[in-house]
């Protein structure tokens, strides 16, 4: 399945619960804001030029914009530090600090800076490459981690699994800010400002083309 088709399919199924003013209150502080000019809020700035790469990696421009073009690190930065809670926060860093270091390791580099899209494309794709029961497995991992931790316990996770971590969460969230980004809602999504007939039977097939209606 190609990414478009992927996109207009595909449900809000990450797992976070934001009230929807919040969420366009940080969509909207993401207007006028281009990667030339955008200084990370949450992340530093080599950490925003990886994440600014990764975005990209994840969904790259094809008949769409690539994720940056619709300004998704920017909003995915902004998210980090006004809706993440401190614990969701430190795990973040801890868990993107693992990836980088991984990439470095496998480069050759020694500065997070010079870090390429072709050094990090190997590093989120093995990530990602894990069979049902090593997620499940993972999973629990994450979740023993992130209890103990807030509940005031040492608390260690493994470098592997906290690549894992930060690559599905990072391209869950790459694919929700994709999908609420007003380009891809109003001229990617099925998107109808007012609202019309209600037909209660229809597929959307008949109805969209196929399309998941913007949110």
């Amino acid at each position: 399945m190609d990414r478009r088709k992927a996109l207009k399919n595909m449900g809000l199924a990450m797992g976070y619960t934001v009230a929807t003013p919040t969420l366009l209150s940080i969509m909207q502080s993401c207007k006028g804001e281009t990667v030339a000019t955008w200084t990370p809020e949450f992340l530093t700035v080599s950490e925003g030029a990886v994440l600014t790469k990764l975005v990209d990696i994840i969904l790259p421009k094809t008949d769409t914009p690539s994720a940056s073009e619709v300004q998704v690190d920017i909003f995915i930065d902004k998210f980090a530090k006004d809706v993440l809670e401190k614990e969701e926060q430190d795990f973040l860093r801890m868990a993107m600090g693992k990836f980088t270091d991984k990439a470095l390791q496998d480069s050759g580099k020694s500065n997070v800076d010079d870090l390429t899209s072709e050094d990090l494309e190997p590093v989120l794709a093995s990530s990602l490459k894990y069979t049902k029961e090593d997620e499940a497995k993972m999973f629990e991992s994450i979740t023993s981690y992130t209890e103990a931790v807030a509940e005031g316990s040492e608390a260690t996770l493994d470098d592997e699994t906290s690549r894992f971590a930060f690559a599905n969460n990072l391209r869950g969230l790459t694919i929700w800010g994709y999908k609420t980004s007003e380009y891809v809602g109003e001229e990617v999504m099925a998107y109808l400002p007012v609202p019309g007939e209600y037909i209660p039977c229809a597929d959307t097939q008949e109805l969209t083309g196929g399309k998941a209606w913007s949110l």
